[in-house]
């Protein structure tokens, strides 16, 4: 979804969001099976960044904006993947699928590649929302969502945007050139999992970054709001308010 209009270049921002409507893990099943519960909310880094967008419409942005959802039902059926598929990504890239419940990166790959090559404008900016990988919890905690960003300005700019609006968030790990080899696989470019107790997170970033149009330079804002969007009573519409600031 576009919202167009003339206004500096720098001021266009591209939102991409992790849509899993419902994740049961596909064949790789999440055991036991009370952790699918809150699974209808694997949804909420799309929500998040929609819900963003359509406030800043509402607003009257001067900014050019575009949103990209990436919807998708992880389930089990005859047409469900499975470990051991080789995909092929909207980028070229080839993946050797390690776990079916690694599938947001899946999605989110694909969404950030149209966000930097296939819409009607060229964003300066890719801030993409997932509730991405259970590590999160671990690098910062049950309230600050985690960022792997790819530029100084751009993430001292998140951090204080987060603390303005209570969306808090700390930065992550960012150093692609070591995650890289985490995915190491003797089929495909990438495995869709990376090496155990390396920085999760800052790695499910990079494979989600590495989906990147090669011809597109611009500031590329991963946010993994695994823990804080979602509290014991349900989901917290966490990541609205720090969008929209």
């Amino acid at each position: 979804l576009p919202l167009l209009g003339e206004v500096d270049p720098t001021s266009k921002i591209s939102f991409v969001g992790k849509g899993i409507v419902y994740d049961t893990g596909g064949l790789a099943i999440k055991t036991p099976a009370t952790v699918m519960c809150s699974m209808k909310g694997d949804m909420g880094g799309a929500a998040g960044v929609f819900t963003g967008f359509c406030s800043l419409v509402a607003l009257g942005t001067k900014k050019e904006l575009s949103v990209t959802l990436c919807l998708a039902d992880n389930a089990i059926g005859p047409r469900s993947f499975r470990n051991d598929d080789i995909l092929r990504l909207k980028s070229g890239l080839s993946v050797e699928v390690q776990n079916t419940d690694a599938e947001g990166r899946l999605v989110l790959a694909d969404g950030v590649y149209h966000a930097s090559s296939q819409l009607s404008f060229k964003p300066a900016q890719i801030m993409n929302m997932a509730t991405l990988t259970g590590a999160q919890g671990i690098n910062t905690g049950q309230k600050h969502a985690g960022l792997y960003v790819n530029d100084e300005a751009a993430e001292n700019a998140t951090v204080a945007a987060g603390k303005k609006s209570g969306d808090t968030c700390f930065p992550m790990v960012y150093l692609p050139e070591y995650h890289k080899a985490n995915f190491a696989s003797n089929i495909a470019d990438y495995k869709n999992i990376s090496a155990a107790n390396d920085a999760g997170s800052s790695c499910a970033g990079h494979f989600v970054e590495a989906n990147l149009a090669k011809e597109w330079k611009g500031q590329f804002i991963h946010v993994d709001i695994a823990y804080p969007s979602k509290d014991a009573k349900g989901a917290t519409g966490f990541g609205v308010a720090r969008s929209v600031q």
